[in-house]
């Protein structure tokens, strides 16, 4: 590797702080980068440079937004009174790409975990109480993950807004559309049969 000039080291060195990136990758990228037409490089680097500049974070949600107040929690026709509390803003994307979803977002930007020196303070959760306390929320949808910091920072929620007069209600998880028994692990197991309803 120590063959390469220093610019291309550097930038190989950098790709490899990226998630996921390792150095054959990084290597694979700065070489097309080098080799790729300039305004292609030049858009690559204005849209980095954008990115920092532009991108906020929403003063209703905390999600990621280009304005004060994000697309969803402006839009009208969104119902304001249905919460859909998730960790990240990619779980919020991914709860939009269903396409079934018709309220707005709490974003709390992470997940509960003593361990690592993340408490409810790190989180958005006092902001959240002030949304319920406002009193136009209806409905809070805890769609934290089932992990163990999901379960601790969900069952959290619950206990934080029990006082208000608010329904709160868990997404439901278990077995997956398509899913054989036999493949499905036993925690997965455990809360698809917790989850059954009457047919």
């Amino acid at each position: 590797m120590n063959h390469y000039p220093e610019a291309i080291l550097k930038l190989i060195r950098h790709l490899c702080k990226l998630p996921g990136i390792g150095e054959k990758s990084a290597e694979r990228f700065a070489m097309h980068l080098l080799t790729a037409p300039d305004e292609e490089v030049a858009g690559l680097a204005g849209s980095i440079a954008d990115l920092k500049k532009q991108v906020k974070v929403c003063n209703t949600c905390f999600c990621l937004s280009d304005r004060q107040t994000c697309r969803i929690c402006s839009d009208p026709g969104r119902d304001h009174g249905l919460v859909c509390v998730v960790e990240s803003p990619a779980d919020m994307a991914a709860v939009e790409k269903s396409g079934s979803y018709p309220g707005v977002y709490h974003v709390l930007q992470g997940l509960l975990s003593p361990m690592d020196g993340i408490g409810p303070e790190e989180l958005r959760i006092r902001e959240l109480v002030g949304r319920v306390a406002a009193g136009k929320v209806s409905e809070v949808v805890i769609a934290t993950s089932t992990s163990v910091e999901g379960e601790a920072t969900a069952d959290y929620i619950t206990r934080a807004l029990k006082s208000y007069s608010v329904k709160i209600t868990r997404i439901a998880s278990g077995v997956p559309m398509g899913g054989e028994l036999k493949y499905i692990d036993q925690v997965t197991l455990k809360k698809a049969l917790e989850a059954r309803r009457a047919v």
